[in-house]
């Protein structure tokens, strides 16, 4: 039988696991609030605050081509920014920098607005008359702990809000929060 594949849009505050083992009872919500089919498992995972598509299946070799860094998938990020990004700002995120645990890959990386569909966040992300804001749509080919908030945060750009919009050749695309959808591809 071909693996199967399911996308799902993560809300902000959802864990990227069907359970949260480590407190009993938790409030917190996980994938198993969202998508019911058996089997699955997520292929790499998103942070509770981060938000956007999470590619699972229910197949493991699929789960480990789709997550591994040696298969150097593309991930598309909107990246909402505290700050107006400089030219140089830009420029060292496309060279790639060093953060503790070593030098990333160059990203792509461009200035660009939120599409008209972009959904709110709840809670909202905080705003401060001040200090301008700023949407990068940031991709990069590797997958380490937070990596486009410690790039962003790193060249002076805070992190203020992120969406994951692609993962290899899955896009989000008109995906709802909290929804998914079977995905015709399995990613080979």
């Amino acid at each position: 039988m071909a693996p199967r594949v399911i996308l799902f849009n993560k809300p902000y505050g959802v864990l990227s696991q069907f359970t949260d083992r480590g407190t009993e009872g938790s409030p917190r919500p996980t994938l198993s609030a969202f998508i019911e089919e058996k089997g699955f498992y997520p292929a790499g995972r998103l942070d509770r605050d981060s938000e956007g598509l999470m590619v699972l299946t229910d197949s493991g070799p699929l789960q480990a081509r789709i997550a591994h860094p040696k298969y150097k998938r593309p991930k598309s990020y909107l990246v909402q920014v505290e700050g107006a990004p400089e030219a140089a700002q830009l420029e060292a995120l496309r060279a790639g920098v060093t953060l503790k645990d070593g030098p990333t890959k160059p990203a792509q990386v461009r200035l660009t607005e939120p599409p008209a569909t972009l959904w709110e966040r709840d809670p909202p992300v905080r705003y401060r008359k001040t200090v301008p804001d700023a949407w990068l749509e940031v991709m990069i080919r590797e997958g380490r702990n937070r990596q486009v908030r410690r790039m962003t945060a790193h060249v002076g750009l805070p992190c203020l809000r992120l969406i994951r919009l692609s993962v290899g050749d899955w896009h989000l695309n008109d995906l709802r929060p909290g929804a998914w959808r079977w995905s015709s591809e399995t990613g080979r």
